[in-house]
């Protein structure tokens, strides 16, 4: 069931909508991946607008893959797009999650609902039964969407990703689909 394609994907959340990138996303991702508030805890640096017209052309291109190999989706509100949120496919039935929103709506819950809103699909519709985050271990706000999602601390990875111009350790999380529940 994982290797089906499903496009275009549209779910609602609680506060949340995610939908498929469009290259006309590229100047409204920026509040995303243009700000170093919001990359340091991610696992790449800022990126300028030619690089967010290049990762939205990417985001589109992989959308059309057969087999699909992620789930890449814009996190709107009030039809604007806050972050995004990804489960890339990685082995049999298992998942990574990542995400991220501006730092203009932190605390707003959008992270969650964009998480629990993917997480249920991966369970659900895609049939996975692993997916996993990984955090770093500062990033008290992640950690607690993680929490929130009924995710188990696994373990560290030490030194697995390199930006912001050095190795950074990252907290291991995962749920089972036994164990989801999406309440």
């Amino acid at each position: 069931m994982q290797n089906r394609v499903m496009h275009p994907v549209a779910l609602t959340g609680r506060v949340v909508q995610l939908r498929e990138f469009r290259l006309d996303d590229a100047a409204s991702a920026l509040a995303v991946i243009g700000d170093t508030r919001v990359t340091r805890w991610l696992s790449f640096d800022n990126r300028d607008y030619a690089a967010s017209v290049e990762m939205m052309r990417g985001a589109v291109q992989r959308a059309q893959q057969d087999p699909r190999t992620e789930y890449y989706l814009a996190v709107t509100a009030a039809d604007e797009l806050v972050g995004f949120v990804r489960l890339g496919l990685a082995g049999v039935k298992a998942a990574k999650l990542g995400y991220a929103v501006a730092a203009g709506h932190w605390g707003n819950g959008h992270a969650t609902d964009a998480a629990r809103t993917i997480v249920e699909f991966g369970f659900t519709q895609l049939g996975l039964h692993r997916i996993s985050a990984a955090i770093g271990p500062d990033n008290t706000a992640s950690i607690a969407v993680a929490a929130k999602l009924g995710m188990r601390h696994e373990g560290r990875i030490r030194d697995h990703v390199f930006t912001n111009g050095a190795w950074r350790d990252s907290e291991l999380y995962a749920v089972l689909a036994p164990e989801w529940q999406a309440g």
